[in-house]
């Protein structure tokens, strides 16, 4: 395959692989990407990785602002074959249909499913994915299908993870087609119109959780969001972002609230039963386990947020999981004059309800336990500050 002419049409790190492996096979005289993108506050150029890569192979790069009106270039470099793959733009017909081999694209989907550019993201609902080699025809992903190949996808597996496999798939699939189309022994297998589904660019919107969806739903959207953009959610006004959970049986609560707490993880209610988050990024840290959070939530850092509440009417609750902790934190507000209650876990009901009622009037602040959440109060006018591990 050496003899035959290939221009490559591709951006994200995905392509490279794909790109490589043309490299290797047959004679790139072109690749064509995004221009270069501004990042970071000092808003430097970056090239994409497609470009990195065929720079390092001394290999020509073009990089049209618009390819609808700037092609003529790429015509002029009389290519036997166009090659896409996560290009990212619409591609012109002429383009589509100058070169003798036509234009063929490595899609990461099974079409004519998930249609678009982020199959990758919405394919972890389903139980499969895969890739397709097609050629390219004028609207979005919908040129005859040359042949597919498919993967499971896992409980295990996230976006980052199908990213990885089914870049190295699409590779693979294609040095296998190649041959096959430029000796033309190939079926092209139409589109079904009625089995099209859509993978629309993910919007900021999608990326926030909505625990009024069942578990599954909510389990299935963090790992579609992880590695990149990462789903989140708020606490107490801050801004978390979700990196890794699993499902949990336990069914009590109400959409939304933090029903457990361990070592383990984070447990939060969805519709129908909950889901723990195990892995977290707060606003400007690093990622980090659910625990290293809990155990980051120490008395010194607290009085800031206890006292925001506060001056805003509203009452504190705080859990430990020690009865230790409970005693030594109890003991240090108290000194700094934060009128403080501590939830004694061998209390009998009658004086648990006392206590409770007397938060609700007012006559502290602050009320803490152990597993307060595992008891699952309901005092609407307490806002949750923070759990609290032992180590």
């Amino acid at each position: 395959m050496k003899d035959k002419k290939v221009v490559f049409m591709g951006t994200p790190e995905f392509s490279v692989p794909v790109l490589e492996m043309l490299i290797e096979n047959t004679n790139v005289i072109l690749v064509v990407t995004q221009p270069d993108k501004e990042v970071g506050r000092h808003h430097e150029l970056k090239a994409s990785p497609v470009k990195e890569c065929a720079l390092k192979h001394n290999i020509e790069v073009y990089q049209p602002n618009k390819i609808r009106s700037e092609y003529e270039y790429i015509l002029e470099k009389n290519p036997d074959v166009i090659i896409t793959c996560a290009y990212g733009q619409i591609i012109p017909s002429i383009l589509l249909d100058t070169p003798k081999y036509k234009a063929i694209n490595v899609h990461a989907s099974l079409l004519p499913k998930l249609r678009g550019g982020s199959p990758l993201h919405k394919c972890i609902i389903d139980k499969e994915t895969g890739v397709t080699i097609m050629y390219m025809a004028p609207g979005m992903d919908d040129g005859d299908i040359i042949t597919q190949r498919s993967i499971e996808i896992k409980d295990t597996d996230n976006v980052g993870i199908i990213h990885d496999e089914l870049s190295i798939m699409g590779r693979d699939l294609l040095l296998e087609t190649l041959p096959n189309i430029f000796s033309g022994n190939i079926t092209r297998i139409k589109q079904n119109p009625d089995e099209v589904t859509f993978a629309y660019n993910i919007k900021r919107e999608e990326e926030k959780l909505d625990f009024n969806k069942t578990a599954r739903e909510v389990f299935n959207q963090i790992r579609g969001m992880y590695p990149f953009p990462v789903a989140y959610t708020t606490l107490n006004g801050e801004i978390i972002k979700v990196c890794e959970s699993k499902l949990s049986d336990k069914e009590k609560g109400k959409p939304g609230e933090i029903i457990d707490a361990t070592k383990e993880g984070i447990t939060v209610m969805c519709k129908d039963k909950a889901i723990i988050i195990t892995k977290l990024k707060p606003s400007g840290k690093k990622e980090m386990t659910a625990k290293d959070y809990l155990n980051g939530k120490n008395k010194d850092n607290l009085v800031g947020e206890i006292n925001q509440v506060i001056e805003k009417g509203e009452r504190v609750l705080i859990t430990t999981l020690t009865k230790k902790m409970s005693e030594d934190l109890t003991n240090y507000l108290k000194e700094i004059g934060i009128k403080v209650k501590y939830l004694h876990s061998d209390i009998d009901t009658l004086e648990r309800t006392e206590i409770i009622r007397d938060l609700r009037l007012g006559k502290f602040d602050v009320l803490v336990g152990i597993n307060l959440l595992r008891e699952g109060l309901d005092i609407p006018e307490v806002s949750l500050v923070a759990i609290l591990d032992a180590d």
